[in-house]
């Protein structure tokens, strides 16, 4: 699982990828309680994110508790980009960001994430 959750550097930026790319729900709760255990070990509005959700199998409990890991990180993330997430339905999508009380920006290419991560 630590090769899916690891930090990259983008323009000399250090950025948490999150790779939840054609994850089943079962491996998307184990990656969510590492992410959530990796993002905890840092400091105040110090870690930027970046989730790739795309072809991620999100049921009832994942999307419950990407909301829970949302609200968790939050004192720690100081931005997050998400790309893959056009499937996702956009009740649900706005569910995170209300629930969360986080901006998560989303994009189409891992690339524009992370050019836009890195002026953070």
């Amino acid at each position: 699982m630590d090769d899916r959750i690891h930090f990259i550097e983008h323009k000399g930026k250090k950025i948490l990828l999150c790779d939840f790319s054609h994850a089943t729900a079962h491996q998307m709760q184990l990656l969510l309680e590492h992410l959530r255990i990796t993002v905890a070990q840092h400091g105040h509005e110090t870690v930027v994110t970046l989730a790739d959700l795309t072809d991620a199998e999100i049921d009832r409990t994942v999307a419950t508790r990407i909301k829970e890991v949302l609200t968790l990180d939050r004192p720690f993330v100081k931005k997050t980009a998400w790309v893959g997430t056009e499937k996702i339905p956009h009740a649900l999508m706005e569910g995170f960001h209300t629930f969360s009380q986080r901006n998560i920006a989303t994009f189409k290419t891992r690339e524009e994430a992370m050019d836009w991560l890195a002026t953070a």
